[in-house]
């Protein structure tokens, strides 16, 4: 199995899902993982990455941990200061009309979204409440170009176009689609080398479908075109993974690969939860497993059976454990504190 990674964690793409797998593995395995300095969840997001952003990074024994996966906009000579040069590097990207619907949900408090009711609001006129010189605009637009490190407001000629998809699939070894998430899992697990149960997952940070609203065609439209960026690498890449799968795995062998992985989801769902699926956060019982509220979303959890036996506790509460709690117990794992 490959234990050096670098997974770039697209805002609002099932990232934190993605996460999971990753902290559950290194957990598992021992590995040490490229922590923002003080823990935290960001490496030091919206600045593109740099290695002294690492807790346990100096320049002049550069130590290599092995998963560098939190968030951070995407600088890949400082990020290969702290992983091995072997390293596998993947990201997952989302359709862009679903992501621009989300975020805007998620992150209602930014500058460009905080003064209007709707998204149609805003794409009616995006320039009256969009400002590219505030810190936090590249939430409001091509989010994806901005995490991957390139200018959110460039324009959109094909040569530019052209550079930056390149650029990506120079530094990527695989790009997931979160629309086909069992699909992506099965790619990662064999370009991995990993088995099965290392990428079983249950969805986390996902949002209750009450604050979820249907998008109009034209509305849909709005978006690609203020996303255009966006728009341009969600479908070349989306492509280049279906043509992966032809060549690598075959269509059969991947339905087979996906019913596998979905029913040993099941399976855990069975064994682990209570009411076999997730619930809003009001009634998420234990107060560890609640996952952080953000925005105007309502972010859902888990509760997990009573009476389970230690060994399987663990495994099923490491499966439901949310993106903050599991990151500050690894962290203080790999760095505790010496008493005083």
């Amino acid at each position: 199995p490959k234990t050096d990674i670098v997974f770039l964690k697209v805002h609002k793409s099932a990232s934190s899902t993605v996460m999971n797998i990753l902290f559950r593995f290194g957990e598992t395995h021992n590995l040490t993982f490229a922590f923002p300095i003080g823990g935290g969840n960001q490496l030091f997001y919206p600045h593109h990455f740099l290695a002294r952003f690492v807790q346990g990074f100096s320049p002049r024994s550069p130590r290599q941990f092995n998963i560098l996966c939190h968030h951070m906009r995407f600088l890949q000579p400082e990020v290969q200061k702290v992983v091995s040069s072997s390293a596998v590097y993947f990201s997952i990207l989302r359709n862009p009309v679903q992501l621009m619907e989300s975020s805007f949900m998620y992150y209602k408090g930014t500058s460009a979204f905080s003064h209007v009711h709707s998204l149609e609001e805003f794409l009616s006129q995006p320039y009256h409440y969009y400002n590219a010189t505030k810190s936090d605009s590249h939430y409001a637009r091509n989010l994806m170009t901005f995490d991957f490190g390139f200018n959110p407001n460039g324009e959109v000629s094909a040569e530019r176009v052209q550079l930056m998809l390149k650029a990506i699939e120079v530094s990527f070894d695989l790009l997931l689609i979160s629309e086909y998430f069992d699909e992506s899992m099965v790619l990662l697990k064999e370009m991995l080398c990993w088995d099965l149960d290392s990428v079983v997952s249950f969805p986390l940070n996902i949002r209750d479908s009450s604050t979820k609203s249907p998008l109009s065609d034209t509305m849909v439209e709005k978006i690609k075109d203020w996303n255009r960026l966006d728009w341009e690498i969600y479908t070349h890449f989306n492509r280049t993974f279906w043509e992966r799968i032809n060549r690598d795995i075959g269509r059969e062998r991947m339905q087979r690969e996906v019913k596998a992985l979905r029913q040993r989801q099941a399976e855990l769902a069975r064994t682990c939860l209570q009411g076999m699926g997730s619930v809003s956060p009001k009634d998420i019982k234990d107060s560890s497993l609640r996952p952080l509220q953000h925005g105007n979303a309502k972010i859902l959890g888990y509760n997990l059976k009573q009476g389970l036996d230690k060994e399987t506790e663990h495994v099923c509460r490491r499966l439901v454990t949310p993106e903050l709690q599991y990151s500050s117990t690894l962290y203080k794992k790999q760095f505790p504190q010496k008493p005083p």
